[in-house]
């Protein structure tokens, strides 16, 4: 019962990693203007990336200094989140075999 919810989790934590990659992607070619915001179909993916990665990028940014036209919460955000795959990986594995040897 407990690998497929540890399965699910690590799963949405790898959606929520490609999101954030794919949303700093998409600023970034929308900022050089390779991309037409002003299509509809485009403008629809942009805004549902913003609105899942926002919430997570804004306290990032909060915290970081200014580096002017440079953005560097996103990339601060795939590191984190990759952390939390690696922890959670590494609790599934202590929970599973019994030993404590995962989580040191």
């Amino acid at each position: 019962m407990i690998r497929p919810l540890f399965w699910l989790l690590l799963e949405a934590l790898n959606l929520y990693w490609w999101a954030v990659l794919l949303a700093a992607i998409f600023s970034t070619l929308a900022s050089f203007g390779v991309i037409d915001t002003r299509n509809r179909i485009v403008w629809s993916i942009g805004d549902f990336l913003y609105r899942i990665t926002e919430p997570a990028l804004r306290p990032i940014r909060n915290i970081l200094p200014n580096f002017g036209n440079i953005d560097l919460s996103p990339l601060i955000l795939l590191l984190l989140v990759q952390g939390t795959i690696m922890i959670v990986a590494n609790i599934e594995a202590a929970i599973l075999t019994g030993a404590m040897q995962y989580l040191l």
